[in-house]
């Protein structure tokens, strides 16, 4: 039986037998190593299943109903399981044995919500965006520059569930630098939460020092000497590009500001101190994107200005060859007329005098417009 199979089983049986029926059900099907680093050798959606107890990984087989069973007969430790957009199907099982609330089960499988915190009982539940930076050799109007995904978190006493959403924002890495610091994973669900978050913000300004770094490239482009040849569409994308970063980043200050400072339940107030660092490097990406949004409507304000200044030269070179060429247009226009009484008509040098007369007043006002920068 699969892991899927083996947790759709925990939902129909939850409420005959108990957590011990079904755990009698699952020894009966072969274990499965679910450590596989992208998604479990049965297809599911199951990345990982761990138990840790003060602080170390408790070697083993990963069947997740054994574990919850041993952490709650122990009393100690808790369950961390990983998944990857799981389907309703296969949430459902883990859902029934976690007792979780079926808005927020909603909302973990359906993804695309905003950055949030929410209490359930003694349940809490954390929404976080994750972004990354799209690499890109040229800034184009149509180039991607932030990439978003998301992290759900269902933290209770002895158990934490991280939903990933998206291709990036992997919690392997994360999971190893928690292994390497039994202290700090000791406390509970709630160090693996502050990871998480801290792993979150880490990369909003990893991602924001990359942003900066094509704002700059588009700064210089538009303050050259062709500024304002340089392409609108481009400061555009970027502001496009940096409201959905905004849109990651902002609403995620309330949530972390209530997990530093308000007393919640299954968060040790020893965590909550490492909460308030996260809170600090947050507000520090979220004033960056504030100043980069200003920046960039500076930047194409100026751009504007440019191409409103060449305009304004362009014209004035215009108007100035047309008033220079309206000179000899006026003379031959005179002297096009057929009558035949008209000065100097057959003169032998009325030709070169009318030639000299135009050749004098547009070099006249040729000088003249060259003196005042029209030309």
């Amino acid at each position: 039986m699969s892991m899927a199979g083996n947790l759709w089983k925990v939902r129909e049986l939850g409420r005959v037998g108990g957590l011990r029926t079904v755990a009698r059900l699952a020894r009966r099907a072969p274990r499965v190593d679910l450590s596989h680093p992208a998604r479990s050798p049965l297809g599911s959606s199951v990345v990982n299943c761990v138990t840790y107890r003060d602080g170390v990984r408790v070697p083993g087989g990963s069947d997740l109903v054994d574990a919850v069973e041993q952490v709650r007969k122990h009393g100690d430790g808790f369950v961390w399981l990983g998944l990857h957009e799981p389907t309703d199907r296969e949430f459902a099982g883990i859902a029934e044995l976690f007792d979780l609330h079926p808005l927020a089960v909603e909302d973990a499988v359906e993804a695309h919500q905003r950055p949030k915190l929410e209490r359930y009982g003694e349940t809490l539940f954390a929404v976080f965006k994750t972004v990354c930076y799209v690499e890109h050799e040229q800034l184009t109007s149509t180039s991607e520059v932030v990439n978003t995904g998301e992290i759900m978190a269902f933290i209770g006493q002895d158990f934490v569930i991280t939903v990933r959403h998206g291709r990036h924002g992997s919690l392997g890495p994360l999971r190893e630098e928690l292994e390497s610091d039994s202290k700090q994973l000791s406390k509970g669900p709630a160090a693996v939460l502050h990871t998480i978050a801290d792993h979150v913000v880490d990369d909003y300004l990893n991602v924001t020092d990359a942003v900066q770094a094509d704002i700059d490239q588009v700064e210089t482009d538009v303050f050259a000497e062709n500024g304002a040849r340089a392409d609108p569409g481009r400061i555009y994308q970027l502001k496009r590009e940096l409201l959905e970063l905004k849109r990651a980043v902002v609403p995620l200050a309330r949530p972390v500001e209530d997990l530093a400072t308000r007393p919640i339940r299954v968060v040790d107030p020893e965590i909550q101190a490492y909460f308030r660092d996260v809170l600090d490097h947050l507000m520090r990406a979220k004033e960056q994107i504030a100043s980069f949004d200003e920046l960039l409507n500076s930047i194409l304000q100026a751009h504007l200005a440019q191409v409103t200044v060449a305009q304004n030269e362009d014209m004035r070179k215009i108007t100035a060859w047309a008033a220079v060429i309206a000179v000899p247009t006026m003379v031959c226009g005179v002297y096009g007329m057929n009558f035949d009484h008209m000065p100097e008509l057959h003169w032998r040098f009325g030709y070169p005098l009318v030639i000299g007369v135009i050749s004098a007043a547009c070099l006249a006002l040729h000088r003249g417009f060259r003196r005042n920068g029209w030309l």
